[in-house]
């Protein structure tokens, strides 16, 4: 029975009252209560981290690890919290970077957000997105805040190639860069792009065909797509109608719960639209949710006109004080984000 029980258990010598070395007490504790104490110990263990590393920029400036006997800032930062010289360097340019930005520097002075997070929108800080920054990375996931930042540079790289309209309808709300404009190779990134397109001989063959008869292909293909989201819009035009008679038809009773099944024909129309990927330009990952841009509690209503396809960042971020980002943006940029009310 010994045995079986220690298989199953761990022994922890411990005092938890009093550091008197001579005096111990074994305790033992079950796989889950040994877990559960990791995970409590690990969470004390990095809000602790990021207190000491809100420090370090001080305690260099007032060489307080000279006076305690440290060679350096680096061996004292190793020997207190373990940190290496590149981390302890990554503090260092964060804490510089955000000189002038008080919002984010005070989040890394206080320890409040993971240096890991502030690094990554510091390529994106800016004076005037500096609060809106500092919401973001206190709110999000870190994988969030990395689309965010791509996002971003993505709506940046577009203003500079001239496709302003394309992203005035970025479904992310970034509709104005925050980060200084720079040149980009569009020629470069126009034929790579190019080469992603998967047509195949007969298809190659036929637009060859119109073009060595003088049809302007440019032209042609704007035409077929162009008509091709007219005849979406319409459609969706004609579910959404279509459901609005029905409930006028059949109110949802007070103490019904409305179903959030969304229909089939619905679902249909949207991957139609887009595809199985996500709505956000240039986000290529599997779209996993149906995101209602009008809160499906107060509409009670599946409509394809306020619903858009969303990987998992993008639908954290449309659920974050994002949205708040996104209203903000549009009204200093003059324009309304599709998912913020406006039918997509």
């Amino acid at each position: 029975m010994e045995t079986n029980l220690l298989s199953k258990t761990t022994q922890i010598t411990e005092n938890p009252i009093t550091e008197n070395p001579g005096s111990t007490v074994t305790v033992r504790f079950s796989d889950n209560e040994l877990y559960r104490m990791a995970r409590i110990y690990g969470k004390r263990a990095i809000f602790w981290r990021r207190k000491f590393i809100g420090l370090l920029p001080e305690i260099s400036k007032r060489k307080i690890y000279e006076k305690k006997g440290f060679n350096s800032i680096y061996e004292f930062s190793f020997k207190l919290a373990g940190l290496s010289e590149d981390q302890v360097r990554r503090v260092f340019h964060l804490e510089k970077r955000f000189n002038e930005m008080p919002s984010l520097k005070n989040l890394l002075s206080s320890g409040e957000v993971s240096v890991s997070k502030l690094a990554r929108v510091a390529s994106i800080a800016t004076l005037e997105n500096q609060e809106s920054l500092a919401e973001v990375v206190k709110t999000l996931p870190r994988s969030a805040v990395e689309t965010l930042v791509k996002d971003e540079k993505f709506a940046l790289n577009c203003a500079n190639l001239g496709g302003k309209d394309f992203v005035n309808q970025n479904q992310n709300g970034l509709f104005k860069p925050q980060i200084e404009a720079k040149s980009v190779p569009g020629t470069v990134a126009s034929l790579l792009e190019l080469s992603k397109l998967n047509l195949n001989s007969a298809v190659t063959a036929r637009l060859l065909e119109l073009q060595n008869k003088g049809f302007d292909l440019n032209q042609v293909l704007t035409e077929l797509l162009d008509k091709r989201e007219e005849e979406i819009q319409q459609e969706k035009a004609k579910i959404a109608e279509e459901i609005e008679q029905n409930q006028a038809r059949q109110p949802v009773a007070q103490s019904t719960k409305p179903s959030r099944y969304i229909p089939a024909r619905v679902r249909k129309i949207l991957q139609k639209e887009h595809g199985t990927k996500c709505s956000i330009p240039n986000c290529n990952k599997p779209a996993e949710q149906l995101h209602h841009t009008q809160m499906f509690a107060l509409s009670h209503a599946h409509n394809p006109q306020f619903l858009a396809p969303l990987c998992k960042n993008h639908h954290t971020l449309a659920h974050s004080v994002n949205l708040k980002i996104q209203e903000k943006r549009g009204k200093s940029a003059g324009v309304k984000p599709r998912w913020a009310g406006r039918k997509s």
